[in-house]
Parts: structure tokens; sequence; C-alpha cells
């Protein structure tokens, strides 16, 4: 099981979002305490975030090296400030490449995506019926191999097929036809998804078989307006864990509103 980070609201240093707490995104690479599977996530990390001031596509930092070990890191986190990021560090599943194509996150024009999760039995199971599903365009986007950039995929192809969808309804669509094709083929799924367009966040905490991998949020820490997204709390803090099947939208003002699947 990865862990997961999500920020919104005022532009911080990604130092200050991986790093600069007692149980940081770094830490819970080494020393996580609440993954369901695993010890470690040393298969790899990334982190993506949108410009400050610029309105342009978001940018992203991805390695296969573990987190701690990556020596760039640190000159890069001090120097980039953003009011947006979306981060993970990696536990890969058995039987999926470590490649940098593997890793996320995953980016597709405006959107960022993250999962901490697995469909079991992937490659056995929804391999072939999530690819089936999608699009010509969507089909030859997907690079990888993982089950996570196949379920971005999937939403992308909500999102295509309907152009009026929200990211909140896409997401929605996404987990139901999951839910449903997990059922068909006898498998299960775990799907912890972030997704962002640089103005808002949208998450899930959500399984088919549960318990769904750990998820918190919390709102407007130190009397600023922001909402953070972890996998684990990353300090002490007023944190709210996710509702099991769940998904929570962050609008631009960082309102959060909370919707049952």
């Amino acid at each position: 099981m990865c862990r997961l980070l999500a920020y919104l609201g005022s532009p911080v240093s990604l130092e200050s979002l991986l790093d600069n707490h007692e149980h940081s995104l770094i830490t819970q690479s080494y020393q996580p305490q609440e993954m369901i599977s695993g010890t470690v996530n040393a298969d790899g990390f990334g982190v993506g975030w949108y410009h400050a001031q610029k309105d342009t596509e978001p940018f992203s930092y991805r390695s296969t090296l573990p987190i701690w070990n990556d020596v760039n890191l640190p000159s890069l986190s001090r120097y980039v400030e953003s009011g947006c990021v979306v981060s993970y560090v990696r536990s890969a599943t058995a039987g999926q490449a470590l490649d940098i194509s593997n890793c996320q996150p995953f980016k597709y024009q405006r959107l960022l995506f993250i999962h901490n999760g697995k469909i079991d039995q992937f490659r056995q199971t929804l391999y072939r019926p999530i690819r089936s599903l999608l699009n010509d365009e969507i089909y030859q986007w997907v690079k990888g191999t993982t089950d996570s950039e196949h379920i971005f995929a999937l939403l992308l192809n909500e999102l295509q097929n309907s152009p009026g969808k929200s990211l909140e309804q896409a997401m929605h669509l996404t987990l139901l036809k999951l839910k449903e094709l997990a059922e068909h083929h006898e498998t299960y799924t775990l799907a912890n998804l972030v997704i962002s367009d640089g103005n808002r966040l949208v998450a899930s905490r959500f399984s088919t078989k549960p318990p769904s991998p750990s998820l918190y949020w919390l709102q407007n820490d130190s009397n600023s307006n922001s909402v953070i997204i972890a996998s684990e709390p990353l300090f002490k803090g007023n944190w709210n864990s996710f509702p099991e099947n769940s998904i929570l939208s962050v609008r631009e003002d960082c309102d959060i509103r909370i919707e049952q699947i």
C-alpha cells in the first residue's frame, strides 16, 4: 500500500509539506503506522504541483528511488512553492514493474491523479475488461502497467464520454464501475483516489472489501485557509478520518463537502 498526500490552500514550499513534520510523508515512507499490507514504501515516489501564479499545466517530479535516497529532492522542495500539491510514496504491488512509467502522480492535460490501494490480481482479472471500455485516445494514452493508471484511465474515459460531468460525478461513476467489474470477475478493489485540476481536490476512500486503507483530512491548520489530505496524520491536530465509501470535495475557497457512494 502506498501513502498519499494532497494540499490545497495558500502557497507553501514542497519542503514544508513533504518533510517538515514529525510524521511527514518522507517518514511514512520508511515508518508507516497504518498500512494494511507491506512494511515500507521504497518503490519510488512522486510529487505534482501547479504554478502559484501562472495558469499552466501541472508539473511533476517522479523517481523509482526511495524518497529518502533522492539527493535532488531537498533542493527542489525548498525552491518550489505551490497552492495545490499531490504526492505519494510507493509500495509496489507484487508483479508490477519498478519503472518510471508506473510512478505517480499520473498527469493528463490539467489533471493530476494519485491512488492508494489495489485491484487484487489485476493482470488476471480487470486488466482487459478495463481496457476494453476505453476510447482510442485514452487507450493509447496509458503508458504503464499498474492498476492505478488504469483506474485513472477509466475516470478520464467517463469525463470524455460526458464532457459536462464534474470531477465528483466522474469519480463516483468510476468507483461504481470498478465495483461492478470486481463483483463480476470475483476480485476486489481498494481505491483511495485523489484528483485535482489545480483549483480543487476530489478524493475518495473506497473499497469493495472493507476495511478501506486509511485516509484523513485536516482543515485550516495554524489559522491558514487550507486543506490537507493524507493517508496518515502528519502531525498532532484535529484530523478527521474519511468515512468508508465516501467522496470528499475541496473547493477553491477550501470549503469541504462529503457524499456517500
